[in-house]
């Protein structure tokens, strides 16, 4: 009885403050009450904010506006803290007003409200005004006049005053019990979707394809419908696991606004399993903006071309002839995520590589999409396929030797690899091969590799507007 009559003292006590709460007068926090913002920004358009601002509540029950939050919070993290010393407050509840002030919304509202319809005539420029009532705003306006009914918009309308769920900017309306009066700081933290960076790299090869001077940018993007003034901002790069909320809030259209730096700003640390970039001074991230900020550079980064011809492991298993003309061989360039102003985690991105011409004027020669690669792995980049090198291949016999049903089958194929430069100097290119099951190597005119176990490989000298040849012969068991 006695944890009964404790439980229903303290609901009684909840239910009074609510009560209180809510017929206090509503206290109006702006950004110009702000001295503090934090942004932390995730991979996948989601940021945590941390706003800190003076507050001046009066002691007991208080409704505070908290105006100016993102348009796309999630009403359900926002958590009010004081950030003075002793007792703390005590939060009650909180609303998200997210209906935004519109003439139209405006007029929704006084459906069933009286209006004041103001006309000017023409001729004189003479206004009068009378009273409507509101009865419908569906397709169109319907007024109510004391000897008549009306449709569409005689004139101006005049309103009493906006109602209180309307706003015109996002605000969450957070009610409390403080301890005391007087102005205290105060921070709210939430997370919200509209803002997302992405990390952008460029590029440029030396004349001798061996090295690389590489820019890193982080490109943000804020549709939150919010600006963040003076912020301190942090990155996470990592894949934060997160549960698919079943609403979310959908805001289009951006203004692409970049403006790149000079020099990289960012300070990089692990955090959990994942890694934090801080920008080393205060920007400000503009609602409907999108901006860049330097990253990394590096210069003189050792880099390694290769030409590759990937096969296929489909023709081991059956008769084919003619596997293909002309066909494509691979750029692609590989360097080392160490020294040279490198060796910190690279977020995942695009890498865009250009090269001088003749003339000295940048050339864009290919681009492509790395993931999060720690420091000290390998960045391998696929620029696109060459121009003056090309393979015709080509299977010369095929033999079934044993199986049937469920019994291991055994292969015997044997091929031609044919490589034509036309460039005026001699290339390299590696040659591929998947070889599906079991595999031996029965001939073969140049040493194979085994990079792995269903893979066999050779590297491939073709002269300049020359040709090289591969012929081999392999029996497979699957």
């Amino acid at each position: 009885m006695a944890f009964n009559a404790q439980v229903w003292g303290l609901l009684a006590f909840f239910v009074a403050a609510q009560a209180q709460s809510a017929s206090s007068p509503e206290k109006l926090s702006t950004l110009q009450d702000q001295q503090q913002v934090a942004v932390t920004i995730y991979n996948e358009n989601l940021a945590l904010i941390k706003d800190q601002r003076r507050v001046t509540p009066a002691k007991g029950a208080n409704r505070l506006a908290w105006r100016d939050v993102s348009a796309r919070i999630m009403p359900e993290t926002a958590f009010l803290r004081s950030l003075a010393g002793g007792e703390g407050i005590v939060l009650l509840e909180q609303n998200f007003d997210f209906d935004l002030l519109t003439p139209q919304k405006l007029l929704d509202k006084y459906v069933g409200q009286s209006v004041t319809v103001i006309r000017t005539n023409a001729a004189t420029g003479v206004e009068s005004s009378e009273t409507a009532t509101v009865l419908s705003t569906n397709g169109g306006v319907v007024l109510k006049f004391a000897d008549r009914i009306e449709t569409g918009l005689p004139g101006r309308l005049a309103f009493k005053t906006v109602p209180d769920n309307l706003r015109d900017r996002p605000t969450l309306v957070i009610s409390f019990l403080a301890p005391s009066e007087g102005e205290r700081p105060m921070e709210l933290s939430y997370l919200t979707g509209g803002l997302s960076w992405r990390a952008d790299y460029v590029a440029e090869l030396s004349s001798a394809d061996d090295r690389l001077d590489l820019s890193g940018w982080v490109t943000l993007t804020n549709v939150s419908g919010s600006s963040y003034p003076n912020a301190k901002l942090q990155l996470v790069a990592g894949d934060v696991n997160r549960v698919r909320r079943e609403l979310d809030f959908v805001q289009e259209g951006r203004v692409m606004k970049a403006a790149p730096m000079a020099a990289p700003a960012m300070a990089e640390e692990g955090l959990f399993e994942y890694h934090l970039y801080s920008l080393e001074r205060l920007t400000t991230i503009a609602e409907q903006q999108t901006k860049q900020v330097a990253l990394l550079s590096a210069s003189h980064v050792p880099v390694h071309k290769e030409l590759q011809l990937l096969g296929r492991d489909y023709y081991y298993r059956s008769s084919y002839g003619d596997l293909g003309q002309k066909m494509k061989v691979g750029v692609f360039m590989e360097f080392e995520n160490k020294g040279g102003g490198l060796g910190v985690p690279l977020p995942k991105g695009v890498i865009r590589v250009y090269k001088k011409d003749a003339a000295g004027k940048a050339q864009f020669v290919g681009e492509d999409r790395i993931d999060h690669t720690p420091r000290g792995e390998m960045v391998r980049l696929k620029l696109g396929e060459a121009f003056d090198v090309t393979a015709d291949k080509k299977q010369t016999s095929f033999l079934k030797l044993s199986g049937s049903g469920r019994d291991s089958t055994v292969f015997e194929s044997a091929y031609q690899i044919e490589l034509k430069n036309a460039k005026d100097e001699a290339v390299i290119v590696n040659v591929i091969e998947p070889v599906p099951g079991d595999w031996e190597m029965l001939a073969e005119s140049l040493p194979h590799r085994k990079p792995a176990s269903n893979t066999a490989a050779w590297r491939m000298q073709v002269p300049a507007r020359g040709k090289a040849i591969l012929d081999y012969r392999v029996r497979v068991k699957l």
